[in-house]
């Protein structure tokens, strides 16, 4: 019969931790980021950390005697072992340089102490008597991702940690490495009114069929893997050929249709195998599989993120053909389907910190409307849609509504808009709306960004 095993645990690396922070207050900046007082196994030790991190919070110096106070504050002095025990902690500690380090021991065998919980906790989920496994499968994910990313329980919190975040963030955006910098487009003007793509929100890109969603998307995505994104797409329309030849068309500047055929010329096939080469070596991740739900994306997503690749930018294309709940069950309510799926694609975003953008087609009330410019309202199946969404971009298409005769009967004096798209943002949650105007290459299946000489 085994002995019982204790839990994982380093007890010199938390007395080294505290008693940094008793030698030089200063370090707790070099380990506030990485522990929190629950990672300390020894309830003494917990208690003291706790109490470095309130004086730190109101700006008071962390010593044996701030501490003793602070702690005799909150009647735990006793329970802390007294002066005397904040005395050994100096005095065992040769030098606070090595505070990260210790810090992170401690962090490591807390992880571990959390990832069994968590096994006990999935173990608990397994034994529960249920029909529909999909929640059940969630659930435990649910776990075993929170030890990972260590999300402590959202509460109050002081103004002053939002603006320290705050400013961290703002000196973070500066390097493009950082993993809260925000995603380039690659297309100049949008990235202006647009700020880039900002972790945790989600964008909706609206068209009716036929006029570039999925192109526009699939730009954005090669773009940001150009400049070192790592981009995972849910194509649940097309199949990873159709989509992957619509990229190398694109990037080899050769006609779709004559590529699909293999009718194209040497000096194009050249071009094909360069664009190949320089195509495979992208950090861009395709999915294809037709009928999934937000359970599967939310799995699939996250062992992404958690692969040494990681993920920054996540499309989904689109968002009528993603399988709800309701659906799965046999439910009818088409509104209520998109609503429950239109908030869990949002909080995918958040949960793994990156930008969604979400394909969605738009109602047949269009191209009953003059002008045929395309309003939030006509976002298709539910309102919710614009509630959740952080930004809404509509591609609209003159050409696609006037022959070149109707135009110059309406507006003699503009220049007729071949392939000229504008990307209205109807809405931006960070920041003002507008419109930029791209070229859409239809035989290439690809958007580029207007000339300087371009009257549009």
């Amino acid at each position: 019969m085994y002995a019982e095993q204790l839990l994982p645990h380093d007890i010199a690396a938390e007395e080294a931790v505290i008693g940094s922070l008793l030698i030089d207050s200063d370090s707790f900046l070099d380990v506030s980021h990485m522990i929190m007082p629950d990672d300390f196994y020894r309830d003494r030790n917990r208690l003291c950390f706790a109490a470095c991190s309130e004086l730190f919070r109101k700006g008071e110096a962390i010593d044996q005697v701030t501490v003793a106070r602070e702690l005799d504050r909150t009647q735990q002095l006793e329970n802390a072992g007294g002066m005397a025990y904040l005395s050994h902690l100096v005095s065992i500690t040769p030098t606070s340089t090595h505070a990260a380090h210790y810090a992170q021991v401690v962090y490591n065998t807390s992880t571990m102490r959390r990832l069994i919980d968590a096994a006990s906790s999935i173990s608990a989920i397994g034994y529960q008597d249920t029909d529909d496994v999909d929640i059940t499968l969630r659930q435990a994910e649910d776990v075993l991702f929170g030890v990972r990313t260590r999300r402590p329980e959202r509460g109050f919190i002081p103004l002053r940690q939002i603006y320290d975040q705050f400013l961290e963030e703002r000196a973070s955006i500066a390097d493009p490495t950082a993993d809260i910098a925000p995603v380039l487009t690659g297309f100049n003007d949008l990235d202006e009114l647009l700020g880039g793509l900002q972790r945790s929100d989600m964008l909706i890109l609206g068209a009716r069929p036929g006029l570039g969603k999925s192109a526009l998307a699939v730009n954005v995505s090669i773009n940001a893997a150009r400049q070192g994104s790592t981009v995972g797409i849910f194509s649940l329309e097309m199949s990873r050929e159709q989509l992957a030849l619509r990229i190398l068309s694109g990037d080899a500047e050769v006609d779709a249709h004559r590529l699909r055929l293999g009718l194209y010329t040497e000096a194009e096939e050249q071009r094909i195998i360069d664009s190949i080469g320089n195509l495979s070596e992208l950090p861009v991740f395709i999915d294809d599989t037709p009928f999934q739900g937000i359970p599967e994306m939310r799995s699939k997503s996250r062992r992404l993120s958690l692969s040494p690749d990681g993920l920054d930018l996540l499309i989904v294309d689109y968002l009528q053909l993603v399988q709800g709940q309701a659906r799965a069950r046999g439910g009818e309510n088409r509104v209520q389907e998109i609503s429950e799926i239109s908030r869990s694609l949002k909080g995918i975003a958040r949960d793994l910190r990156v930008p969604i953008i979400t394909c969605s087609q738009l109602s047949r009330l269009v191209e009953g409307r003059p002008g045929h410019r395309p309003l939030l309202s006509d976002l298709r199946d539910s309102g919710s849609i614009e509630q959740d969404a952080d930004i809404v971009m509509f591609i609209y298409r003159e050409d696609v509504y006037y022959t070149e005769d109707e135009w110059d009967q309406h507006f003699p004096d503009r220049p007729y808009p071949r392939n000229i798209a504008e990307i209205i943002v109807a809405k931006h949650r960070h920041g003002p709306t507008g419109g930029v105007k791209l070229r859409f290459r239809n035989n290439l299946v690809r958007f580029d960004a207007l000339g300087r000489d371009d009257d549009f």
